[in-house]
This record gives C-alpha cells, sequence and structure tokens, in this order.
C-alpha cells in the first residue's frame, strides 16, 4: 500500500546532466547522504526510545542505509574516488529542517514526513540516474535497485507517524511539507550532488 505523496515538482534534465558531467563527485555526495540517512534512523531511536511500535523498523531502515553506504563506498575504491574530505552542508537538507516544529510531539511527525519525502526525491533521483547511466551498466543496475529500495523507505516514514498521529491531521502536513519542499528544490543551485 503507499502511504507517500507523489512530488510535487519533478527534477529537470539540467540536474541530470549536472550528474552525468562530474560522476565522482555525485558518488562523493550520495556516500554522505547515505550514512546521513543511517545515522538519522538510528536518532530517532535515541530521541524516543518509548516508540517501541516502530524501533524495529528504524533499526533496520538504519541498518539497510548503512549498507548502501558501504556499496557506495565499495564502487568509489573501484574507480579511485575517495569519500569527500569535508562533508558540506546540504542546501536542501538544511531547507527542510527550517519547517519542522520546535515542540516535541509536532518534531517527532514532522521528522517522520521530511525523512519520507527526502526517500521519495531520492527514489525519483536514483531512477534518473539509472535512466542516464547508457555507458555503465554497473551503475546503472546500482542505482535502479536503489530506486526501488527508497521508494519503499518513502512509505515507510509515513506509516511510522500513522501509528501516532490521525491521519487527516498526518496528511495534512505532510501536504504543506511536500509543496514547500518542491518550492526548496526548485530554488537550490544545480550541481553533481543527489539534492
Amino acid at each position: 500500500m503507499k502511504f507517500s505523496l507523489d512530488l510535487t515538482v519533478k527534477t529537470q534534465s539540467d540536474w541530470v546532466d549536472a550528474v552525468m558531467a562530474d560522476i565522482p563527485s555525485f558518488l562523493q555526495d550520495h556516500a554522505d547522504c547515505e550514512r546521513k540517512a543511517s545515522a538519522m534512523a538510528l536518532s530517532l531511536v535515541a530521541k524516543y526510545p518509548d516508540r517501541h511500535e516502530i524501533i524495529p523498523e528504524l533499526i533496520a531502515t538504519g541498518i539497510e542505509e548503512l549498507e548502501h553506504f558501504q556499496q557506495v563506498y565499495r564502487i568509489m575504491s573501484s574507480r579511485g574516488v575517495p569519500l569527500a574530505s569535508e562533508i558540506e552542508q546540504d542546501p536542501y537538507i538544511k531547507g527542510l529542517m527550517s519547517l519542522i516544529h520546535s515542540d516535541s510531539q509536532r518534531r517527532f511527525l514532522d521528522r517522520l514526513l521530511l525523512a519520507s519525502i527526502i526517500e521519495c526525491r531520492g527514489a525519483e533521483r536514483f531512477r534518473l540516474v539509472s535512466l542516464a547511466m547508457a555507458n555503465d551498466e554497473m551503475l546503472k543496475d546500482f542505482y535502479y535497485n536503489l530506486w526501488v529500495s527508497e521508494a519503499k523507505h518513502g512509505h515507510i516514514f509515513v506509516k511510522m507517524a500513522l501509528e501516532y498521529f490521525g491521519k487527516d491531521h498526518v496528511y495534512d502536513r505532510l501536504h504543506y511539507l511536500n509543496s514547500e519542499e518542491g518550492k526548496i528544490i526548485t530554488g537550490l543551485k544545480l550541481r553533481s550532488a543527489l539534492h
């Protein structure tokens, strides 16, 4: 069953062109994103240890994202691409984090819903990268498989939110955050990065 929403703004072909022009930078950024996604899932476990219903799925998601990091790192190593020496602040994530409420309950909901939107955006972009990889079968297959995985994560986080909040409340907030994400992604400078 689908729980997440469709993104309000589709990624433009100019972004795909930027990625194809600098695959090493994209791989470096992708590795950082997977590592951060794993840390985010596990930070939710640490911050909300009383949310027993979702802890197993958060742990599983954190492990899966860490496995993705490991996979990207192996690809980078095989191609002589080092991990980024500095982890730059992601303007996309910074913009989304500015939307989060400060009180504990609403913050919890916002973190789950933004995680869903981030995963949906990642899925959309991994699909586009896979389709654009005409001359690299290994990366084409890798990003195709990641597209499938990230799309699943988009549903998981909304499902988690529905464990604790009413459906109307969850989807009202998700529609708002999804709309704001579209504005943020549209305003970003093009670069060879996931966001």
